[in-house]
Formats: structure tokens, sequence, C-alpha cells
């Protein structure tokens, strides 16, 4: 061992402080969980101002009230109530239109509720304007005969004559009732020429009255013509077209103080009315044709 051997072990030996450890990546902080909370509820939708509301979605259970709910809710409201178990009446329970009341003997009737008597209240609004809108065309009708020199009568029962279901079979009878039913102011039977109108206001009636042809058959066997009277809608659009209406009968249109004819009925000629027919006639006041006033305008004459 030389004396240069303590310099040559110091010379492969670092000089300095060590060098820093290598970066370590760090494990994240541990975060407890948050407790479980319901959410927050939802922003309400963002309306213009002056925008309607917007319509939320029926619940359910709920259930559309129609011409059928309201007038069971009026039958029940007059009777004593007594359950009939169909559709009709489970709609109206589920609605809270009537409740089952359960008498001390087991009993179960239907007792209608405060909001029943408010949904009879509304129907009974939309039937008196609807009544209105009808018994004003009939007599515009009426007034409109009268003018052209004919007797007109409104709302008769007349006896009326069907065909037989079967061929060969026997006729049958039924009691018909015209809105407007017309003769002309003549004295020979032969020249009467009876005529039916009949006035629709509604659609829904309309389609209903098509549906019914022994109906129709009645108005044919009374009157030589048979007219359907159609009102319009709100829009001014008449509820139905002349298309719709079978081709013997014809179609008239009530724009305003007018009755536009749509569609000419086929005219059929009577030799002479049933005896039946001229005694309802007899019975029931014709709708006044004129004015008494106007013979105050004819010339006097001096005793």
């Amino acid at each position: 061992m030389n004396a240069f051997s303590p310099l040559l072990e110091t010379v492969g030996a670092p000089i300095g402080p060590p060098p820093p450890a290598p970066d370590v990546p760090t494990p994240p902080p541990v975060v407890p969980p948050s407790p479980t909370v319901d959410p927050p509820p939802a922003d309400p939708p963002l309306v213009e101002p002056g925008a309607p509301a917007p319509v939320a979605d029926p619940p359910p259970g709920a259930r559309a009230i129609g011409r059928l709910h309201a007038r069971r809710l009026r039958e029940v409201y007059r009777s004593a109530g007594w359950p009939c178990c169909d559709a009709i009446e489970v709609d109206l329970l589920a609605a809270g239109l009537l409740e089952r009341m359960r008498s001390a003997h087991g009993h179960e009737t239907l007792r209608v509720t405060d909001a029943g008597i408010a949904c009879i209240a509304s129907s009974l609004v939309v039937n008196r304007a609807m009544t209105s809108r009808h018994e004003a065309l009939v007599e515009q009708v009426a007034r409109e005969m009268t003018r052209a020199g004919r007797l007109a009568w409104r709302g008769l029962s007349l006896r009326a004559r069907l065909p037989p279901v079967d061929e060969g079979g026997k006729a049958r009878w039924c009691v018909a009732r015209p809105d407007v039913f017309s003769i002309r102011n003549t004295s020979v039977e032969a020249y009467a020429q009876p005529i039916v109108h009949e006035v629709k206001v509604n659609r829904a009636d309309l389609l209903g009255d098509l549906r019914k042809p022994d109906k129709r058959a009645a108005y044919l066997d009374l009157g030589g013509e048979c007219w359907y009277v159609l009102g319009c809608d709100a829009l001014g659009r008449p509820i139905g077209e002349p298309e719709e209406i079978p081709a013997e009968c014809g179609v008239l249109v009530a724009r305003g103080d007018r009755l536009v004819v749509a569609r000419p009925a086929v005219h059929r000629a009577l030799p002479r009315l049933p005896f039946g027919v001229w005694m309802a006639l007899a019975k029931a006041p014709p709708v006044a044709g004129f004015d008494e006033d106007l013979q105050d305008l004819l010339p006097g004459f001096d005793a």
C-alpha cells in the first residue's frame, strides 16, 4: 500500500449532498362519501311574459267527462241514486263526481258530490246555449215558410208509417216530431204539398240523426219534401256538407238571416194527408203568418 492509496479511495466518492429521490406519485386523498339526499327540485320551465302557462298532463286516474256522463249525473241527481254498476258509473266515481253511500240496512246508493253539481251546472249552460241556437233557427225557418204563403207548425207530434223490416211483412208505425211542418195555404187537399224541415246546429247531433234511417223514413212519409237545415260553427262553416246528407233530402244552410239552398229536395206528390195528420194540425195553432196591425192599412167600408 503506497502513499496515494487514501487519495485513490476518495476519488470515486460523491462530492456534496446526495441527489434527491425520484418523483413518486402520491395517492389522492380519501374523501368520505356524502350522505344520500333527495335531488334538488327541477327548475320550472321558462315561459314568455304574457304567454299561457303550460298545460300539465292529466293525472293517471282522470277520465274525460262527455255527454253520457253528464246525462247520468242528472239522472242520479233526480232519482234515489241506485247504482247501475257500468263503465259510466265507474268513470264518475273515479272522477269524484259521485260517491257511494251505505244505509243502516246495508243498501248502497249513489250521491252527487259538490264537484258533480258543478259539472251538471256547466253542462246545463252548454245545453241552454245550444237549445237557444236551435230554437232561433227553427223560428227562422217557420217564418220563412209563412212568408212563402204557407201554414207552418213547430214541434208537432205526428203519426208516421214506416216500411216493414222484412219484405212482405207488416208496416210499422211511429210518432215523429219534425222541427217545422208546413203545408200550402189552400182549400184543395191535393195541393197541400206538405214539407218537413229538420234543423241541426251541432255536428254531433247531425251525425247521430243520420244514423237513424227510421226517423228519416218517417219524415219522408209525412212530407212530399224533406229538408235538413244546417247551422254554422263559430268560424262560420256549415256543420255538414251536402254529400253527407242522403240524396232524397234537400239541404239548406243558414247564413245569417238567409237560408241558402245547398241542394234541392226531391219532390214527391202526395195525393192526400192522413186523417191523423189533419187532426193534429187542427189541434195545434200554426205560426203567426203576419202582423195583425197590418190590417189597419186595408181600406175600410162605412156602414
